[in-house]
C-alpha cells in the first residue's frame, strides 16, 4: 500500500508553497489550514505531512496551535516538523496529536539529542526528515548547507532504530518536474529494510506510480496538489 501524504507548508498562519526551499518565492494557498486539511479527509486521504516553516527557520515551536486544529478535527494521521529543539517540545507536540514526529535539522546538529529521544520516547514515533542537494544535506528550512551526505545521514539514524525517512531533494520541489527516482533508487538499493517516503518534484499520477514501482512506502505532494496537476478522487486511488 502507498501512503498518499499530502503536505501542509505553513509560514504566518497561511498554507504556502515554496520553490526550491527559497522563503523569498512563496505562494500563499489559503489563509486558513484547516479547511485544506479537512478537504484533504473528506476525499479519502488518511496522512498528513505539516510543517512549521517558522518554526523549521526561527529554531522553535510557532504553530503548535495549528497542529491541535488539525488534530483535533480530523482523524487524518500527521507528521509534525519544525522547530522542534527540546524533548519538552516533543512532548507538546506528541500531547498536540502528532503521530509521527520529523526531525530534520536537530538530527544533523545533535545525533545525541535524537538518540536521547529515541529512548524516551520509542523509535517509532520519529521520522527523519533528510533535506538535500546534490546529495547534501540541507538544515533549517533548507537555509544552511552541511558537510553531511544524504547516505551518511540515514545509515546514522537506520542504526539506532530509525525506520522511517522522508527525503525531499530540493532541486526537485516546488517546480513541477518529476521526482529524483534515480536518488530514491540508489537509497533502496543501500537500506531496502526502511519505509521511504519521497519529496519532491511529483507532479503526476505517473511519478507517483513509479515511485511505488521502486519500492518508496509512500510520497509527500504539494504544489501539484494546489495548482491541480493532480486530482485528489486520482490520488486516493492509489492508496
Amino acid at each position: 500500500m502507498m501512503e498518499i501524504i499530502p503536505a501542509i507548508d505553513i509560514i504566518n498562519g497561511q498554507c504556502v508553497r515554496l520553490s526550491q526551499g527559497n522563503y523569498n518565492h512563496k505562494i500563499i494557498y489559503s489563509t486558513e489550514p484547516l479547511k485544506v486539511a479537512i478537504n484533504f479527509e473528506n476525499a479519502g486521504i488518511k496522512y498528513l505531512h505539516l510543517v512549521d516553516l517558522d518554526g523549521a527557520k526561527s529554531g522553535q515551536l510557532v504553530h503548535l496551535n495549528i497542529l491541535k486544529l488539525i488534530t483535533s478535527n480530523t482523524s487524518l494521521k500527521v507528521d509534525y516538523s519544525g522547530g522542534i529543539r527540546s524533548m519538552d517540545d516533543i512532548e507538546k507536540v506528541l500531547d498536540a496529536g502528532a503521530h509521527w514526529i520529523t526531525l530534520g535539522s536537530i538530527a544533523v546538529t545533535s545525533v545525541t539529542f535524537v538518540e536521547q529521544a529515541i529512548t524516551q520516547f520509542s523509535p517509532q514515533k520519529f521520522m527523519i526528515g533528510a533535506d538535500s542537494k546534490d546529495e547534501i544535506i540541507y538544515i533549517k528550512g533548507w537555509t544552511e548547507k552541511t558537510d553531511i551526505s544524504l547516505i551518511t545521514m540515514i545509515e546514522r539514524y537506520y542504526k539506532i532504530g530509525i525506520k522511517r525517512f522522508f527525503c525531499t531533494d530540493i532541486k526537485h520541489d516546488g517546480v513541477l518536474k518529476g521526482p529524483n527516482i534515480t536518488l530514491y533508487q540508489k537509497i533502496l538499493s543501500i537500506f531496502p529494510a526502511i519505509d521511504l517516503i519521497a519529496s519532491g518534484g511529483v507532479s503526476s499520477i505517473e511519478d507517483i506510480q513509479k515511485l511505488k514501482d521502486i519500492g518508496c512506502k509512500g510520497v509527500i505532494i504539494g504544489k501539484a496538489l494546489y495548482e491541480n496537476k493532480i486530482k485528489l478522487d486520482d490520488l486516493v486511488k492509489l492508496q
